[in-house]
């Protein structure tokens, strides 16, 4: 009974979206859209579901926006506290944290996927996640969302080895318009950010655009 109850809560909440993250040789890239949905109500056209976490680590977020926030402000704090007593987590180490945070929580899941991306000396790192914990390392690109099924599409077609940075951009960007064509939960333009070894950075809305039109 407490299971059935447990589920109808998470159906009820159920949002929509499309994020997908990419590796390139100069780092990575995630690309999410805007629409914040509940049931069939946009709740938001200007939803934000890629966060900073840190100078060389990003993460992005689908599922319920509550659970996602409350993630992103533990994953800084943990972060920043790993730095004051010890020294700064691997990416590797920020995925077992976030994983572990997720685990802990599994009776009482929160809703939501996540991409976590980041540089190191190695270049460019990919794990999702799913709310019971579960961590996969990727090393190309993965997709998460109710529109990752066309996501996927695009970037199975298109995605060739050794792509530069820019080029990665586009298709990402192309990647996320291929699915909010087809998925009614994803739409109101594209949001992408790039982690490189200057750092974290939010691509502009023009160049976007630029690459939309």
């Amino acid at each position: 009974m407490q299971n059935q109850q447990q589920q109808e809560k998470m159906d009820e909440l159920k949002t929509g979206t499309t994020t997908v993250g990419m590796t390139t040789e100069d780092g990575v890239i995630l690309a999410a859209d805007r629409r914040a949905s509940m049931g069939r109500l946009t709740a938001s056209k200007y939803a934000r579901k890629i966060y900073k976490l840190d100078d060389n680590l990003g993460l992005t977020i689908a599922g319920s926006v509550g659970d996602a926030q409350k993630i992103v402000r533990t994953m800084r704090s943990q972060l920043n506290l790993h730095k004051l007593e010890t020294k700064e987590l691997s990416i590797k180490g920020a995925g077992t944290l976030l994983s572990n945070i997720l685990h802990g929580n599994k009776m009482m899941p929160f809703m939501n996927q996540f991409i976590l991306g980041g540089i190191n000396e190695d270049g460019g790192v990919l794990y999702d996640l799913d709310p019971a914990g579960g961590l996969m390392a990727h090393h190309k690109y993965t997709a998460t969302g109710s529109g990752s099924q066309m996501a996927y599409g695009v970037l199975e077609n298109r995605y060739e080895k050794g792509m530069d940075h820019e080029e990665a951009k586009k298709l990402a960007i192309e990647s996320i318009q291929s699915a909010m064509e087809r998925d009614t939960a994803s739409g109101n333009g594209v949001m992408v950010a790039e982690i490189t070894e200057d750092g974290f950075e939010v691509v502009e809305e023009k160049e976007v655009e630029s690459t939309l039109n």
